[in-house]
């Protein structure tokens, strides 16, 4: 089956998973709730749960135990994507092909559904009794490092909005790929780490996945930059060209398109590598490395 058809099967039955997380009030506060709701829902390709799940099945774990996992995961994910959609940060109209929370309700509700998203993120995984309690509670600290003002997330979105280039090339490669390790590429490394979590994977084989992941992480990221240059904005779903028109400081802008189009290449040949400890469990996760650098969106 090719790559596209097994992941919207599986967007189809973790939708449908999704879509009982978010119970509506009685009250006026449900308006923050639903758009919650809005911003999980709006579409998506779904990788990090399907990361995270497929990673998890290279040690036999079901998707009735990892989809709690993947859900925090992805209301996670979506609460970075309202804040990073703000006039303040890329101030964009477009996510997903709709419009951005801030711009179907208002920005003060897409700021507080982003606030929502975030603290319902790690309620929802403490609170998962399909989990055993000290596998939750690992799971817990590595997404909050990964989602972090340290090493993860926040820290990338810092850097993403401030860095410039210095014209000291060693730095500058240095930035950018720090740049993408904390903003795109810890909550990938941390869908690959929490299945092997999930699988109680000893500390090697769980290394082979998170090297998996930083590979995939960076070739991502420079998919998205290649995209955002060349793409399709009717495929792509959001504003495009605005990595040059904001000065952005990508892959891209720093390699030129197809020197950074052969280094994603590389990348996802050196990824592929370490799933051959893996065999034949692994296939789907090879097939998701090639997507990663072949999709129009």
């Amino acid at each position: 089956m090719e790559i596209a058809e097994v992941l919207k099967n599986f967007c189809q039955e973790f939708n449908a998973y999704l879509e009982t997380c978010f119970p509506l009030p009685e009250g006026a506060e449900q308006r923050t709730v639903a758009a919650m709701q809005y911003a999980v829902m709006n579409g998506g390709k779904r990788l990090r749960p399907f990361l995270l799940c497929e990673c998890a099945g290279l040690f036999d774990i079901p998707h009735n135990i990892s989809f709690p996992a993947a859900a925090s995961l992805e209301m996670l994910h979506s609460y970075s994507l309202i804040h990073d959609d703000l006039p303040a940060m890329d101030n964009d109209d477009l996510r997903r092909g709709k419009p951005t929370c801030h711009k179907q309700f208002d920005e003060a509700t897409a700021i507080l559904a982003g606030d929502g998203l975030q603290t319902y993120a790690f309620e929802f995984l403490a609170s998962a009794q399909e989990i055993q309690p000290a596998i939750r509670l690992t799971l817990l600290q590595l997404l909050a490092n990964a989602a972090g003002a340290f090493t993860g997330m926040v820290a990338g979105q810092t850097l993403d909005l401030y860095a410039v280039p210095s014209g000291n090339p060693q730095t500058d490669e240095n930035v950018i790929t720090r740049l993408e390790e904390m903003k795109t590429g810890r909550l990938l490394r941390y869908a690959c780490e929490a299945g092997a979590v999930l699988g109680k994977a000893p500390l090697d084989v769980r290394q082979h996945l998170v090297t998996y992941s930083r590979k995939i992480g960076q070739a991502f990221q420079i998919a998205d930059d290649i995209l955002d240059r060349e793409g399709d904005q009717k495929l792509v779903g959001k504003t495009l060209h605005k990595d040059d028109s904001q000065s952005k400081f990508t892959y891209v802008s720093y390699y030129g398109v197809e020197p950074a189009r052969k280094l994603a290449q590389q990348l996802i040949a050196e990824a592929q590598s370490e799933l051959e400890i893996f065999g034949i469990k692994a296939e789907k996760l090879h097939k998701l490395a090639r997507y990663i650098i072949d999709r129009k969106y």
